[in-house]
């Protein structure tokens, strides 16, 4: 069996570009993990105070806030490499963000 491809025994050469493509990988889903929920937490934060200087009702500026918190814990998350719960988080602070602006 030795020399065959189906035999089920690993390798012994490792490829080491395969190894910092990985890393590279998951730096990068890290940093736009991060980068993301950032960036709709502040937006999600000024639209709360946008609307709540003006004739909205309490419950939209107080969805944007909640979006924009959840937004912000999906950036912690994913700075902390937990970059599918951060994704999840910030489809549920958008989705919240949009709920509340129906209500407009």
């Amino acid at each position: 069996m030795k020399g065959r491809a189906d035999s089920g025994i690993p390798d012994e050469s490792v490829d080491t570009d395969d190894a910092e493509d990985t890393v590279g990988d998951a730096r990068r889903a890290r940093w736009a993990a991060a980068g993301t929920g950032a960036l709709l937490a502040l937006a999600g934060l000024a639209a709360a105070v946008l609307r709540a200087f003006g004739s909205a009702p309490a419950l939209v500026p107080a969805a944007y806030a909640f979006g924009a918190a959840v937004c912000a814990l999906a950036a912690v998350l994913g700075s902390r490499g937990r970059t599918r719960r951060a994704l999840w988080l910030l489809v549920g602070g958008v989705m919240v963000m949009a709920l509340g602006d129906q209500f407009d």
